[in-house]
């Protein structure tokens, strides 16, 4: 099924029978649970609608590529601020994917710590319900203050909710420059302290990560005198002996970060998106080294940890076990993996109804990716 406008795709799921397995350009499928549904093919939804630089909103279709989206963007000396990463390595995917599917992942890179995450993006919607409705909701303008936020709750939803057709993002200028400090370290207790010193200060750290082997790396953006400034006052503040990654190279290596690219040379290995406090990352390291090996780095000031570890492993119950709080995320592994194990951490049960009255709003027959995330719809 391939609807070419929005009244087609109303139409095609007031008449359905059978659940829908949405999809836009098809290079996010290896996430969540495997499903067995009718491909639903959003392909024709692929132009930009509006795209306003002094306004600062661009507006497209769900299957827009995002490559096309940030050349576009880049003409004009601006961006999606939230970094948004390129899985096709790490997934075997042809592409970067779409604007829709960075949506519905709710995808953010390493500089997620300062601006947030797709949702917090994102100003508007359109798409369908699973009752065939068509509806719309937030619009063209930053400041939008348009009651119940929709378009956010889609963001993570991972098309469970509704079929969206056109999202409208926020875009911002891009830094004019930027640098990473690079500090030697060994220890995820000595760099989690690092980071966490370096964010409490004035020096507007805008990424913070700890690569085992390597050390720790802060990424400073803005004007560049400014750069130079906060520059020395951090290398004062951390009293360690330092590096340092220019405009080019800094760039370069938070794409590569942000794009988990250190497990690119992994490619048959399970890996892990673990979303921790950031003090606790250490302890949950040292707790889960005890039980078996792995490879992993730390983003987000220690806040996210990714993990990789050879899928012969039976690893869920013992990583799940070693949270004080927080979650993980089957993030890769092969189907038979996906579809035996719970790839997302159950929610507790108070939040888990609240889950599944809002999907019994928006999609009641479970027409639209059926056990995509949970078991239950």
């Amino acid at each position: 099924m391939k609807p070419a406008s929005e009244n087609e795709l109303s139409d095609m799921v007031k008449s359905a029978h059978t659940p829908f397995e949405i999809i836009g350009t098809g290079t996010k499928r290896a996430l969540g649970r495997p499903i067995v549904a009718t491909p639903l093919d959003l392909s024709k939804f692929n132009s930009v609608i509006a795209y306003e630089p002094e306004e600062l909103i661009i507006e497209a279709g769900v299957a827009t590529k995002l490559a096309d989206v940030q050349k576009l963007l880049t003409k004009k000396n601006q961006m999606l601020a939230f970094d948004p990463p390129d899985y096709s390595v790490i997934l075997a995917a042809k592409h970067s994917g779409s604007l829709g599917g960075l949506l519905a992942c709710n995808h953010s890179g390493s500089r997620r710590l300062k601006a947030g995450a797709a949702r917090d993006h994102i100003l508007g919607l359109s798409g369908v319900s699973g009752r065939g409705e068509i509806f719309k909701a937030g619009a063209r303008v930053v400041k939008n203050v348009t009651g119940y936020d929709v378009p956010r709750l889609m963001a993570g939803s991972y098309g469970t909710l509704s079929c969206f057709t056109s999202v409208i993002f926020k875009v911002q200028p891009k830094p004019e420059d930027e640098l990473t400090l690079h500090v030697k370290c060994q220890q995820p207790a000595e760099a989690v302290r690092l980071m966490a010193l370096s964010l409490n200060s004035s020096c507007e750290i805008s990424s913070a990560a700890f690569v085992p082997g390597q050390g720790v790396y802060l990424r400073l953006e803005g004007f560049t005198p400014s750069i130079a400034y906060r520059f020395e006052k951090l290398v004062q503040l951390l009293n360690v002996q330092t590096e340092k990654l220019l405009q080019k190279p800094s760039s370069q290596f938070w794409q590569f970060l942000s794009n988990v690219e250190p497990f690119a040379k992994l490619p048959r290995h399970h890996i892990w998106k673990i979303s921790v406090p950031p003090s606790a990352a250490p302890k949950v390291i040292a707790d889960l080294e005890i039980h078996f090996a792995f490879d992993y780095y730390l983003d987000w000031a220690g806040g996210l940890i990714w993990l990789a570890h050879a899928p012969e492993l039976n690893t869920a119950t013992t990583i799940r076990n070693a949270l004080p709080q927080g979650h993980a995320t089957l993030f890769r592994a092969d189907e038979k993996t996906r579809d035996a194990l719970d790839v997302f951490q159950q929610q507790p049960k108070a939040l888990h109804e609240l889950s599944m009255r809002i999907k019994n709003s928006f999609d009641p027959n479970c027409l639209f990716n059926p056990k995509r995330m949970y078991k239950e719809f």
